[in-house]
């Protein structure tokens, strides 16, 4: 049953930033694909569920199949009034997929191209005996060098050409020059946990950094390798591998103190193209 709404005038559309969270297990993905339970498609269905409406839900980030979010953030129009989105939401949403919160926002507020940086964390597990937790990790059984990690790390901190560190590549991606702040490698009992955080991130980026740190830290490539592969002559040698999705996580996505579009930041059309349903649109950009 659609929630019941205020008549007369309450019926404006205003846009609606949800803040929202989800055990990736289970969805394909963030992008709406057809005949695929995906976030994006779960939470169009729930908005239709509550007011009737066919809204058009743009994200921050597109997420892998089976990655997980604390802290994706997406934007729509609904009649809906913020404050009572949330709650709405929840009661028909599925347990592994949680909206955080629920706010208007400005007019004009674009959840993907407004935002500054994204936070991923990617988690390894020295060991594979804990099976809640493997649900959110790489469970593997070597002792890793955090340190030959960390001095590795240090080495793609910047704006360099991560074209080496994609998945897949569309050859009309022209421009794979991405913009990291930081990324640290830290070690928790026996689990690795590495931090970054960057204005964005080519599809399959983060988690081919991650197998690049990982095989670095069992000792099958030099630390010499990571600033190497960001040359034109790393790009065609050996690349590392990619590390399941199960691993990674979006932790935050930060918009600073007076949001603004930050397109221009980003200096590529080709990749920031609108995000719509189709399949083909989702493949180069997390």
């Amino acid at each position: 049953m659609a929630l019941k709404l205020p008549s007369s005038s309450w019926l404006t559309k205003k846009r609606v930033r949800l803040t929202v969270a989800y055990d990736g297990t289970d969805f394909r993905g963030w992008a709406a694909q057809t005949g695929r339970r995906t976030v994006q498609g779960t939470l169009t269905e729930a908005v239709r569920r509550v007011s009737g409406e066919d809204v058009e839900i743009v994200g921050a980030s597109r997420t892998d199949s089976g990655a997980h979010a604390l802290g994706q953030v997406c934007a729509f129009d609904s009649i809906v009034p913020p404050d009572r989105l949330k709650r709405a939401l929840n009661d028909r949403l599925p347990d592994d997929l949680r909206v955080v919160e629920s706010r208007e926002i400005y007019p004009d507020f674009n959840a993907r191209f407004w935002c500054q940086d994204r936070h991923y964390v990617y988690k390894i597990a020295e060991n594979d005996d804990d099976p809640f937790k493997n649900r959110f990790r790489y469970g593997q059984t070597y002792r890793l060098s955090e340190a030959a990690m960390s001095e590795a790390a240090q080495s793609l901190v910047g704006k360099h050409d991560f074209r080496a560190f994609t998945e897949e590549l569309d050859p009309t991606i022209l421009n794979t020059v991405r913009i990291l702040y930081s990324v640290e490698v830290s070690r928790r009992k026996e689990e690795i946990r590495i931090d970054i955080v960057g204005t964005a991130f080519l599809r399959g980026m983060m988690r081919r950094i991650a197998g690049c740190l990982y095989e670095i830290g069992r000792g099958m490539r030099p630390a010499s390798d990571a600033p190497r592969l960001l040359t034109p002559e790393g790009q065609k040698s050996h690349l590392p591998v990619v590390l399941p999705a199960k691993g990674l996580t979006l932790v935050r996505v930060r918009y600073g103190r007076h949001p603004r579009d930050h397109r221009d930041q980003l200096h590529d059309n080709n990749d920031l193209a609108s995000q719509g349903n189709a399949a083909d649109r989702e493949r180069n950009d997390e």
